[in-house]
Order: structure tokens, then sequence, then C-alpha cells
């Protein structure tokens, strides 16, 4: 069923999403500063790529108190945004009783977007 989905997901936009994700994540990765951004889109893109069977969970690593002013750094650069447009279309596929999983997708995503910074994504195949 998480193949049927995924496949679902990437045919109304979801492969799109995520070669946006990826080509953001390049493009930040490019500078140097950018490359802690660059792994956290790289995150979201692997999201956008296999939603249906992904976790998102803390690491629980001790990055201690630097995740926080990065992750409010994150919200202020574009993560906000982000979040908003993930529930939008959630908002949008609630609506249809078809649409449920792939809005309960989006809402973990949106989840994600908001603060990845000390996340995780283990995607299950």
């Amino acid at each position: 069923m998480r193949v049927i989905g995924n496949l679902i997901w990437w045919v109304f936009g979801g492969l799109e999403a995520a070669v946006g994700y990826f080509m953001g994540s390049v493009a930040v990765a490019l500078t140097i500063v950018g490359i802690p951004v660059a792994l956290q889109t790289f995150k979201l893109a692997l999201l956008c790529l296999w939603p249906f069977g992904a976790e998102v969970r803390s690491t629980g690593c001790p990055m201690g108190c630097i995740s926080i002013p990065l992750n409010v750094l994150w919200m202020v650069f574009g993560g906000l945004w982000a979040c908003l447009v993930h529930v939008f279309f959630g908002l949008l596929l609630a609506i249809t009783l078809v649409g449920i999983p792939f809005a309960r997708q989006h809402f973990k995503m949106a989840g994600l977007s908001l603060a990845p910074f000390g996340k995780e994504v283990i995607l299950k195949f």
C-alpha cells in the first residue's frame, strides 16, 4: 500500500516538489555557509520523495542549544512559508475522503518544514 500511495503522490506533484527541494539544497550547498541548511532541505526532499512509510522523529543528539537559533533563522528565512504551503495543501486535500491520507503526509511535512534542526527522517521501504 505504501508503494501505491507514493506512486500516486509522485504523479500528482510529489516528485516535482522533491526535485525542487533537491535543487534548492544544491543551490544552498554551493555556499559554504549554507551547508547546514542544505542538509535540512535534503531531509525535506527525502520526505517529499517517499512520504508514505516515512517517520519523522527527534534525533536526541547532543546538538545543544544551537538547534533553537538555527530553527528560528530557518523559520524567518523560508521555513514558515514552506510550512504554510504544506498546511494549505493539507487542508485542501482533507476536504475529500480520498485526499485524507495525502493531507496527513502534507501535515507531516509541515511539521518538519517548520523546525527541521534536531529531527531525522526514517524511510521504511
